[in-house]
């Protein structure tokens, strides 16, 4: 008896492979695009895009619309009275910039938490804001900070914005209020008042690379003597959408931050929703981190501790690339610059970076996951660390690229190889590119040793089933101990 593609498991299936793709330069010529083929897919990191085609369907093939091109989509601009967030600003654009912790710090500290450095070298804020899921990190800290966003349309030839507060936005589960056509271009913040304080915490079932059980972004105004004049409250992975939490909100306002006042606040947050039961948790379970989370972020607040466990020094796995930099190309020829050496090759498979490079390069860059969970694939696209199963490799034709193939060779190994064969670190070695790929890139970073601290969040994306990760983190250490010598 024949299976279908339709009866299989969704990890047997071959899901949506990217075929072509269209790149814009200017918010006008992006949306007559989409006007001609409303089919277009957008994309700007495609960290969700690429996984949610991987799942879906029985093949097929769809275009993109690429949008790391267009003009003023990568700016961030921190202004007197609001600061902007364009739609090309990843994660890391975030967290490089010292004044959005300074004066958005729940936005900050929820970028941190976002997947890993590789994710977040690629992931934008307003992909995670516009693909809608109730567990997007960001979201809740947005809304709380009271932030909108901007959506162009295209109106008799010309381009026509519209503003929605975020809290807005979302008219359902994983939907949101844009219309056919529609992009949003931008995110806008408010500049937070001399008194107002916030911060954005996170209940998750492992350091890192976790979706929330529960996620909340707290943004509250004080007078001078302590009382709670404003409170905005959004607790996310507990409803079919990200939402304020009125009620906690009015517990807080008029009264200081006293115990009383925060235990009133926990208990009307959890008589004020509805979790949802998943494979990460049970609603009872999240109902009870509800009353945690708010008890505790309101106390660090009331206690002045929200910026306490802020890292001194973040490592970003990058060097700030320009993804505009790249020559866009229309056409379905891939060309890239990869070890020094120019290669040249259909879009293969799925259409991500990884397949084409196993395809038209080596078998250095391994797949594991194929989802970005594992960091096997971990290459450097432009100078950053990525996951190279999230990216479309039509998107990166032009960049130059290294993978582990590059870092020395066999009768001269580079010093972070050798570093992990003399720490006996590589043990199967099948996830040891990934791992030597990050640690490479980390080795840029500072001007000293990274602590062994620091080495593991720079690490974090990457996993080892054989549990190395002592002899990893020596190797790393003694790499760069040796570079900075």
């Amino acid at each position: 008896m024949s299976v279908s593609a339709i009866d299989l498991h969704w990890v047997q299936r071959p899901g949506t492979s990217m075929r072509g793709m269209q790149h814009p330069t200017t918010v006008l010529e992006a949306l007559h695009m989409l006007a001609d083929d409303p089919s277009l897919r957008p994309v700007a990191g495609g960290t969700d895009l690429v996984l949610e085609l991987a799942r879906s369907g029985v093949g097929g093939q769809v275009d993109l619309l690429d949008l790391t091109h267009v003009d003023g989509f990568r700016v961030l601009d921190l202004a007197d009275d609001t600061i902007v967030i364009g739609a090309g600003v990843t994660h890391a654009d975030i967290l490089a910039e010292p004044l959005v912790a300074e004066r958005i710090l729940p936005l900050a500290q929820a970028c941190l938490e976002i997947g890993s450095p590789q994710l977040r070298n690629r992931a934008t804020v307003v992909g995670n804001l516009v693909t809608a899921s109730p567990a997007n990190d960001t979201i809740s800290a947005l809304i709380a900070l009271d932030a909108v966003v901007v959506i162009a349309s295209l109106e008799s030839g010309a381009v026509a914005e519209r503003q929605v507060h975020l809290h807005d936005f979302y008219d359902g589960f994983r939907s949101t209020v844009l219309r056919p056509g529609e992009l949003v271009t931008r995110s806008v913040v408010p500049q937070p008042k001399p008194r107002q304080r916030g911060l954005w915490v996170k209940a998750g079932l492992r350091k890192a690379q976790a979706i929330s059980v529960v996620h909340a972004g707290f943004n509250l105004d004080f007078d001078a003597d302590g009382t709670v004049t404003m409170a905005r409250i959004a607790l996310g992975s507990v409803g079919p959408t990200v939402a304020v939490n009125e009620p906690a909100a009015r517990e807080l306002v008029g009264s200081p931050l006293t115990p009383e006042t925060i235990a009133a606040a926990a208990d009307a947050a959890v008589a004020s929703v509805t979790p949802i039961a998943d494979g990460r948790a049970t609603a009872e379970y999240r109902s009870s981190s509800v009353r945690t989370v708010v008890s505790r972020a309101l106390s660090t607040l009331a206690a002045g501790g929200e910026r306490d466990r802020w890292p001194v020094r973040i490592p970003l796995l990058s060097v700030r690339a320009d993804m505009a930099e790249q020559a866009p190309v229309a056409t379905g020829r891939i060309t890239l610059d990869v070890n020094n050496d120019r290669h040249a090759g259909e879009s293969v498979g799925t259409g991500t970076l990884l397949d084409w490079l196993r395809e038209n390069v080596g078998p250095g860059t391994k797949e594991a996951c194929a989802e970005g969970e594992c960091g096997a694939c971990t290459v450097s696209l432009n100078g950053d660390a990525v996951m190279s199963c999230l990216v479309p490799a039509a998107q990166a034709t032009g960049a130059s690229v290294q993978t582990i193939e590059g870092l020395g060779t066999e009768a001269d190994l580079h010093p972070m190889k050798q570093a992990f064969v003399d720490k006996f670190a590589v043990q199967c070695g099948y996830c040891i590119p990934g791992f030597i790929m990050a640690a490479e890139r980390l080795s840029h970073e500072f001007d000293s040793v990274p602590t062994r601290e620091e080495i593991e969040l720079a690490l974090s994306g990457n996993l080892c089933r054989c549990t190395g990760y002592y002899n990893i983190i020596d190797a790393v250490i003694t790499a760069i101990e040796g570079g900075l010598a």
